[in-house]
């Protein structure tokens, strides 16, 4: 099943996996009438439909499309399938409140990683001093949390770094930024990607499932309002 997710200026993200993107761009041709023609840029790949429709993807990762600047009447999938199916080493950081789950994936398979929770309790409504001693206590086990995963990251992904492709991110916005902040995972922020994975509570289950998602390609499909609204028109999937 794809991921989905809307986009800014309308539309949707899909994710799909690069062995599935023909198959994906036969369905979304054939939903809307077929396809006039796919654009090849440095940075993007676009595939207009009949029916005006657009399909695009980047290329992630920090890379670009080769024989770009190209215009292709019709399906044209060589360029994206090309840098899609590059077989890279990836880090994962996957960082909530209460715990994260690090490692590095080669193909969607987890080589080495570690997971830990810690004990990070909610806010306290009830006032006074009592609310306060609470919130002090919760930012004190927040700072523990934290701190151990950002030693885990040194340790699974820093020591890793020129091995890497490129990383990734999922979990709490927040608690990544506060590791930002840590000047010994500089280098392991310069690779992530802009992208950053929504995921549950860290566990190991939740890193396999990263490392998948990981290497999907983001799909952004913007459709016109006729189709888009239509309740009959299929969804395209994976």
């Amino acid at each position: 099943m794809s991921r989905i997710r809307p986009v800014a200026g309308g539309g949707r993200a899909v994710e799909v996996p690069p062995e599935r993107l023909e198959g994906w761009f036969s369905r979304f041709g054939a939903r809307h009438g077929g396809v006039v023609s796919t654009s090849v840029t440095p940075d993007l790949c676009l595939v207009s439909a009949v029916d005006g429709a657009e399909a695009s993807v980047a290329p992630g990762f920090g890379g670009k499309f080769t024989r770009s600047g190209e215009r292709f009447s019709g399906l044209e999938l060589g360029p994206l399938l090309a840098y899609a199916l590059v077989p890279r080493r990836i880090g994962l950081l996957l960082v909530r409140l209460g715990g994260h789950s690090i490692g590095v994936a080669q193909d969607g398979v987890v080589l080495v990683s570690t997971t830990d929770s810690r004990q990070v309790h909610g806010r306290n409504k009830a006032g006074g001093w009592s609310q306060q001693r609470f919130a002090r206590r919760r930012e004190g086990q927040a700072r523990v949390a934290l701190q151990a995963a950002a030693d885990d990251a040194v340790r699974v992904l820093a020591a890793r770094v020129g091995e890497l492709d490129a990383v990734v991110l999922g979990g709490d916005r927040q608690a990544l930024d506060a590791l930002r902040g840590d000047r010994r995972l500089d280098d392991v922020f310069a690779l992530a990607s802009p992208r950053v994975l929504d995921v549950p509570e860290p566990r190991r289950a939740v890193l396999d499932e990263a490392a998948v998602r990981a290497r999907a390609v983001e799909v952004v499909v913007r459709e016109l309002p006729e189709t888009r609204d239509n309740p009959n028109a299929p969804r395209p999937h994976s």
